[in-house]
């Protein structure tokens, strides 16, 4: 492939209107970034990055499913006995052949806004590529890397037992991003798991109390919660194949608590009524606190043993399930709604042909006072690639209010994600300026630019409430 600049000031913008769109009213805004997987150990430590496989293959499941269907042996990608160049070498000769996919896009925006670097990454470049990226990241801290790309606010994803002791180093540090935790109970929930007994010894080590029935566990979520809220947390989420709202008694899933805790066995009923009950306890808790609650559903996880066994959790062989949402979603809502108790909630679909069925679930539980309450999130994992977020953008004007969308996130592991906003901005602007085009919406050059600033940056802003947040 011969190595040219294609990454353009004006890359996917295809109308005047779109340029001035993007330069003149999204290009520079702030990034409020309200969900990744970010460490925020590396962050408070704030150590030099110093090398690009660090920053851009670890634990990145996107580079690594592309490498394995390009033929890399496993030693290149997970493995621990090669080099870190020798695995950029192979990313590097992966790259040419993710042409079309959104890592080759997501590449090229990483290596231009990082490092200056604007020939493509091929083998006959890969070489020089690597020397001037580490180069850069020899004295570049994951705290100069987001303030680089002016990332004002990042939620870091963190369990329930987490002491939450980096992200209070980072506070006392007053780095320019700031930096809150969310909570994910997810453990808490799968009570089916062979570790959940363990997990449940852990919590009690954590509150100080021994939790022994349904009454002490609600009570040691209700400690975490408030622990969370004082440290700055806005936010909860789940990452589940589908929403819990199975019927349920108190005494029930009590029953089926204390059950599994002495090591019997559970019916498949028994867990769906569990987590129906703990799920419903957590929701009306994030009310109570003016959370927003995230559901992230559909994932079919962990699909191949040898690899699961090879490298363990998280090994990049996840892919898009079928299940069923539409029911579980409008019992859940319509229980907490009808006692006033439904958080404001951001619900994200892996399954693209149930866009339409979250975007209009979403616009049942509206009301006075809270605009854009209920929200259909940014194109999640799978679908946050160009196809993805166009059809996210249409389906959500169709069925919805865009203007009140809260905009993108990069639910990344990696420091070097953060040129997805602007990847999320173009496609954005470009999409209104087709319309402007093609007649369908006003030439109102203010008019637009107001509502895209707002999807970028301060819908977001206003949305969420963090603490102690800069004006």
């Amino acid at each position: 492939m011969k190595s040219t600049k294609f990454i353009t000031d004006n890359f996917i913008l295809q109308s005047d209107i779109a340029v001035q769109l993007y330069h003149e009213y999204a290009k520079d805004l702030p990034i409020i970034d309200y969900h990744n997987h970010l460490s925020p150990q590396k962050i408070a430590e704030n150590q030099p990055v110093k090398n690009i496989t660090d920053a851009w293959l670890e634990g990145d499941h996107y580079k690594w499913r592309a490498m394995r269907a390009n033929g890399v042996e496993e030693i290149f990608i997970t493995g621990s006995a090669t080099s870190k160049k020798e695995k950029f070498l192979k990313w590097a000769e992966t790259v040419p052949y993710t042409l079309r996919n959104p890592l080759f896009h997501w590449t090229h925006l990483e290596l231009e806004r990082y490092f200056g670097i604007d020939d493509v990454l091929q083998p006959n470049t890969a070489e020089t590529i690597y020397e001037t990226a580490n180069a850069v990241l020899e004295n570049k801290t994951p705290a100069q890397l987001l303030e680089d790309m002016k990332v004002e606010v990042i939620c870091t994803t963190d369990d329930p037992i987490d002491d939450l002791r980096y992200h209070k180093e980072i506070s006392e540090k007053g780095f320019y991003t700031k930096v809150f935790p969310t909570f994910r109970p997810d453990a808490l929930l799968f009570i089916e798991k062979e570790n959940f007994s363990a997990y449940i010894s852990k919590l009690s080590g954590c509150v100080g109390f021994s939790i022994e029935s349904l009454d002490d566990l609600l009570k040691a979520i209700e400690n975490r919660v408030s622990y969370f809220d004082a440290a700055g947390c806005r936010l909860s989420d789940y990452g589940m194949e589908e929403i819990y709202a199975a019927d349920f008694t108190e005494a029930e899933a009590d029953t089926i608590f204390k059950k599994r805790l002495s090591g019997n066995k559970i019916s498949k009923d028994d867990v769906k009524l569990y987590a129906s009950c703990v799920l419903d306890k957590l929701c009306k808790m994030y009310h109570a606190k003016g959370w927003t609650q995230q559901f992230h559903v559909g994932a079919i996880r962990n699909n191949n043993d040898r690899l699961l066994n090879q490298i363990g959790l998280d090994a990049g062989v996840d892919s898009i399930g079928d299940f069923p949402a539409a029911k579980s979603m409008s019992k859940l809502f319509n229980r907490l709604d009808s006692t006033n108790q439904l958080a404001k909630t951001i619900s994200y679909n892996l399954n693209p042909s149930q866009n339409e069925v979250f975007a209009t679930m979403m616009g049942n539980y509206s009301e006075g006072g809270t605009p854009g309450k209920m929200q259909w999130g940014s194109g999640w994992w799978f679908l946050d690639q160009k196809d993805g977020m166009e059809k996210q953008i249409n389906c959500l004007s169709n069925m919805g209010l865009l203007s009140r969308f809260v905009g993108m996130l990069t639910d990344s592991r990696s420091f070097l994600s953060f040129p997805r906003h602007e990847y999320f901005r173009r496609i954005l602007c470009n999409i209104l300026g087709e319309d402007v085009k093609q007649g369908l919406i006003p030439n109102d050059l203010e008019f637009l630019g107001k509502m895209v600033q707002d999807i970028c940056y301060y819908n977001a802003k206003n949305y969420f409430g963090f603490s102690n947040y800069r004006k």
